[in-house]
């Protein structure tokens, strides 16, 4: 009882308060980074279809560009919906911003669940392990894309994305590591020294990587 966590979703700024209230109680770490980074912001996405395609919408794109993109995206499939995204032609998408790699896993993804019916919004009441099982037997979805929809659209406190490349980045600066974790690495550190909050970590991770990468071109610009 005493490792579970205080919310069992995310749901507002409150919810990160308090996983950081615990997290800054064993991790020096995490004291360092909120000191210089503050309080992480809450990123929550909706549910369902529409949660799942902003994700891979901003697969290795800048936070900005992915913003930018989706806004075209959600101006021409309104309602988002597996249906309205599989009725768009490619040259449409295209037009949004979209790469041909992400039109495919959006129009594959949502040409099942159009046939299948959206059943992702159910998976609000199944476990990690499950959603993540169900949701990487999808056309084109991933374990990267699955742990951050668990964490973004579903607010599980203690889901983490190992396999991030920037909270790989974030954990070797923040820690003083000799070398950037590998995904199977970073798993085992976030599972010894977050837990049960590693949502609330990966976020805080996230917000100092953005903090070091401001701090860099401050640093850069000339006197």
């Amino acid at each position: 009882m005493a490792n579970r966590p205080v919310c069992q979703v995310i749901e507002t700024l409150d919810d990160i308060e308090a996983g950081m209230r615990a997290l800054k109680r064993k991790c020096p770490h995490m004291r360092r980074a909120l000191a210089l980074a503050g309080l992480p912001p809450l990123r929550r996405n909706p549910r369902g279809f529409e949660g799942l395609a902003r994700i891979v919408v901003g697969q290795q794109v800048s936070v900005a560009a992915a913003s930018a993109i989706w806004a075209r995206v959600a101006a021409v499939v309104r309602p988002v919906t597996p249906e309205r995204m599989a009725a768009l032609s490619e040259a449409s998408l295209r037009a949004c911003g979209l790469s041909r790699p992400k039109i495919v896993t959006l129009t594959k993804l949502a040409e099942h669940l159009a046939a299948d019916g959206d059943w992702l919004p159910g998976l609000a009441a199944a476990n990690d392990e499950t959603v993540r099982e169900l949701l990487t037997a999808l056309p084109g979805i991933g374990p990267w894309t699955a742990d951050i929809y668990l964490m973004f659209c579903l607010g599980r406190p203690d889901s983490f994305a190992p396999g991030d490349l920037a909270l790989q980045v974030s954990a070797q600066k923040l820690m003083a590591l000799e070398e950037r974790p590998s995904a199977d690495e970073l798993a085992r550190i976030a599972a010894a020294r977050w837990r049960p909050w590693r949502g609330v970590a990966a976020r805080m991770l996230w917000a100092y990587y953005a903090h070091q990468k401001r701090a860099g071109a401050k640093g850069a610009q000339p006197l």
